[in-house]
């Protein structure tokens, strides 16, 4: 079997397979790219402001529970940050949307999996015990893979296969899947303390779809089809002993080995040698940003296990390295940050007397007073032109984590469970030392020192993720911090960039999840599929790796991904394509992935997935998952936004794709020239819209920064998170204490309500003014709001900003222009999508309308009208 090509991750087109398919209406300069390979390197991817007019809001605290939605899984609670309290705990029930909408959940509907398949009738096997009747489905009886309280580990964008490539292939649709290799599951996944079954052919492991002969142990391999032997170890009576065996009774299976096999490696305990972290905080703040920054650093370090290991660097001009020697004092080392540290003087910092990583139980204390002796900046130069060696500050962390925290002993090392953290507090640019450009746009060397910067940054990344180091950079104020410069040392280490606006509450919360988030390191995933299907583009926080398996395994076409983290919050998008039309009534995935946990047990998550074929278009269409597809589709589009001027281009292409689909899948109008949009994809286009018209692709934002910032964040972001980036969701409290989930149209905004919208990164709150007027009832609703807003992110990395406001205040046009503009429709549109206005009076409609902030975007309906295609009937 030859090799199949495989996409570079990130890289934004696709590769075609040997047999040629057929192409997309859709312009190439939106989805073409050049193939693989490439020598272009891998694209991958605040506080509360009260202000004036708006409702105070709460404190943000960082739940001590773990959560299923794009959270955190820690072994010890984090306890809250050091604030007031807010309102009680309170998880009122969310209430489906009215008849006859659909809502938006954040997950899923399960993949259906139907049983029963057959073995190949061409070239039948030879068995040495037995016949071929004698041969059997284990998984024919099982149970289909469901999870019905969240998304597993992969989604796919549909439960079902189309088998004509002509249509399966459609690039505007497309299909695919999200893979989340470090999430954990509900239930957890079956556990087994011994080495895989492997099939010598192409390295696949066995699962619950092979085809099992109990006389003999023999089993085939549903990827390439291969027979091979078990080592006795599914030699059984009956197929109901084999359900016994975790990994042909479960789709995901981990094989965990506690020892390891390096030599020269000791495994060592969580409890015993944690990862450190390494903060790096910029001292050239001004007075009111450095006391919220105390203030968050105090809380951070309550908040820490005892056993963490902590080290402290500050830079300005210099890098101040902080000794934990000293308890009386907060002493330092200073380098020179100009340049890079020298060999010399980090093997004088390193191998001196100073303690610069040290457990939280032993140095709390004088952490504390490191942070209460930070002084503001004195001097009058401007903000954005203060010399700040970030670039430096971030050497030297690195050269202090590889160091004795290695602790060589007789030859062995003792490394640390999962990955050290490097995580940067900064206020402004890098504008000295290696890495830094100029403060001013207007130098005239700008374009060459920036292009420079950025190739060192990249390469200062790549060194850290070689060396199991993640570097977060939360930046915070009103300077301008270059993000364009800093992005690729977060992006290569497998780390994030994040805008706060300020270094208040927010901020804090994101240090504490920035320092817990990992879930282990040395991660690799392998994917392999039916011959039918090939991986045409990968894109999220890997690269390609090229792994030789042809020594163990004769066939092994897996595409290997590198993971540069092991992390809960991250998925890995893949865009499939078939490489001719599909014969037989099942396709089959295998996704394994590889890591070591923060224990340094070796662990191998395998997940096995079958999906049915089709030749109906119907059935096909009506297996679509319209959330998955807007990520899959969403995440294809950002990756070519680079810029202001490629969003808006992308905004076109997001037309282009609403149209191909209509007429690819849907029915054209009699005697005209509309198309019905397929009304099983419903909910498909109005996603689309709030993606050509959110903060990803729309004028939302206002600065450049802050949109590039939210796209490479949503490039590596879970499914969960990246549903809310692209679509906000609409909760409505209701009398009682419950909310109610509508579409999200300003039709919602009703003086007599209040409304949470979660938006990713952001949460809004809105409270009508009649509901205000009254006493006690605009309090409890709004005091419901937060707890539910808190509730629902309360997991959530990057920690989202919650404003607060009332109707009618100049700060509502956040909400506002997060809706889709319903107002000047039809009436009978507008009860179409929102079934609670037909109980309203025509005084009380005329009222409703009268209150909204005027925007100029067109409503759902005008839009697609505009691109000559009706919008679905609502599901």
């Amino acid at each position: 079997m030859a090799n199949q090509p495989h996409s570079s991750l990130g890289y934004s087109g696709t590769v075609q397979p040997p047999h040629q398919g057929t192409h997309s209406p859709l312009p190439d300069s939106a989805l073409s790219s050049p193939p693989f390979p490439s020598t272009s390197g891998p694209r991958f991817p605040p506080p509360p402001i009260v202000q004036p007019n708006q409702v105070p809001s709460p404190s943000i605290k960082t739940p001590n529970l773990p959560s299923s939605a794009n959270g955190i899984r820690t072994g010890s609670p984090v306890p809250h940050l050091s604030t007031p309290p807010g309102p009680p705990r309170f998880s009122p029930p969310i209430q489906p949307a009215a008849v006859p909408f659909r809502t938006s959940p954040a997950v899923p509907q399960p993949v259906v999996f139907s049983s029963g398949s057959s073995l190949p009738t061409s070239s039948p096997p030879h068995f040495s015990n037995g016949s071929l009747e004698e041969l059997h489905q284990t998984s024919g009886d099982r149970e289909e893979w469901t999870n019905s309280t969240e998304s597993p580990n992969v989604v796919f964008s549909a439960y079902k296969v189309f088998k004509q490539k002509k249509l399966a292939n459609v690039l505007s649709l497309g299909f695919g899947a999200l893979v989340s290799p470090g999430r954990e599951v509900s239930l957890g996944p079956q556990i087994i303390q011994r080495d895989p079954i492997r099939c010598h052919n192409c390295g696949a492991y066995a699962n619950l779809y092979c085809n099992i002969l109990p006389g003999s142990g023999q089993w085939q391999c549903v990827i390439c089809r291969h027979l091979n032997a078990s080592e006795g170890r599914y030699v059984a009576s009956s197929k109901e002993e084999l359900r016994n065996l975790p990994e042909l009774s479960s789709p995901l299976v981990d094989y965990v080995q506690t020892g390891n096999k390096r030599p020269g490696f000791f495994p060592v305990s969580d409890t015993r040698v944690s990862a450190p972290i390494i903060l790096v905080i910029d001292e050239c703040l001004d007075e009111p940003h450095l006391q919220h920054l105390q203030s968050s650093l105090h809380a951070f370090v309550d908040s820490l296990p005892p056993t963490t290991r902590l080290g402290i660097i500050v830079y300005g001009r210099t890098v101040s390295v902080y000794d934990f020697s000293e308890e009386s004092m907060a002493s330092a080392d200073v380098l020179p940050g100009n340049i890079s540290p020298s060999e010399e003087s980090l093997k004088a910092l390193i191998y001196g007397t100073g303690i610069y990583l040290s457990p939280m139980h032993a140095s709390l204390p004088v952490a504390h007073s490191i942070f209460s002796s930070l002084r503001p900046y004195k001097l009058t130069t401007p903000e954005a032109s203060r010399d700040r060696c970030l670039g430096t500050a971030v050497e030297v962390a690195l050269a202090i984590i590889q160091g004795p925290s290695a602790e060589m002993s007789r030859g062995v090392v003792k490394r640390p469970g999962g990955n050290s953290r490097i995580i940067v507090c900064a206020g402004g640019p890098n504008t000295c030392g290696p890495g830094s450009v100029p403060y001013s746009f207007s130098h005239p060397n700008y374009p060459h020192m920036e292009k420079t910067a950025l190739k060192w940054m990249e390469n200062l990344g790549r060194e850290a993720h070689r060396h199991s180091t993640v570097i977060d950079i939360l930046c915070a104020g009103t300077c301008p911090v270059r993000v364009p410069v800093l992005q690729p040392l977060a992006k290569a280490s497998g780390g994030v960039l994040i805008l706060h606006d300020d270094f208040g509450e927010a901020f804090g919360v994101n240090l504490q999840r920035a320092s817990g988030r990992a879930a282990g390191s040395h991660g690799l995933l392998e994917i392999r599929c039916s011959d039918d299907i090939f991986i045409s583009q990968v894109i999220g926080p890997g690269e390609e790796s090229h792994v030789d398996n042809h020594e163990s395994f004769k066939s092994d076409n897996a595409l290997s991904i590198q993971m540069l983290s092991v992390e809960e919050t991250q998925s890995l998008a893949l865009c499939m394509e078939t490489k001719r039309d599909i014969k037989s009534d099942f396709v089959y995935f295998q996704f394994a992935f590889n890591f070591s946990d923060v224990y340094q047990s070796d662990i191998s998550r395998v997940i096995s997935a079958r999906l049915p074929t089709v030749d109906s278009i119907s059935a096909y269409l009506a297996s679509v998952q319209d959330e998955v597809a807007a990520v899959l589709i969403a995440k294809r589009t950002l990756l070519r936004a680079k810029n202001a001027n490629d969003a808006l281009d992308m905004q076109g292409t997001v037309d282009e794709r609403i149209k191909d689909i209509a007429i690819k899948f849907g029915s054209q109008m009699p005697k005209s020239k509309l198309y019905q949009f397929p009304k099983e994809l419903s909910l498909l286009p109005e996603l689309l819209f709030h993606l050509r018209r959110g903060p990803l692709l729309g004028s939302i934002l206002g600065h450049e920064d802050e949109r590039s910032v939210l796209r490479n964040l949503f490039l590596n972001a879970s499914f969960d998170l990246s549903l809310r980036m692209i679509a906000p969701r609409c909760l409505m409290h209701r009398e009682g204490g419950t909310f109610e989930e509508l579409p999200a149209y300003d039709l919602a905004m009703q003086s007599d309500a209040a409304v949470v919208l979660d938006h990713g990164t952001d949460v809004f709150i809105w409270l009508g003014a009649e509901l205000d007027a009254q006493d006690g009832k605009g309090a409890a609703a709004l005091a419901a709001c937060r707890t539910l807003a808190e509730e629902l992110t309360e997991m959530r990395f990057p920690a989202p900003r919650i404003l607060a406001f009332k109707e009618g205040s100049s700060q509502a046009r956040y909400f506002v222009s997060r809706l889709i503009a319903a107002h000047k429709d039809p009436p009978y549109e507008q009860e179409a999508r929102f079934p609670q206005l037909r109980t309203l009076t025509t005084e009380q409609r005329t009222k409703l309308k009268s209150s909204f902030l005027h925007f100029d975007d067109p409503s759902f309906c005008e839009w697609m009208r505009s691109l000559k295609v009706l919008p679905p009937e609502p599901s």
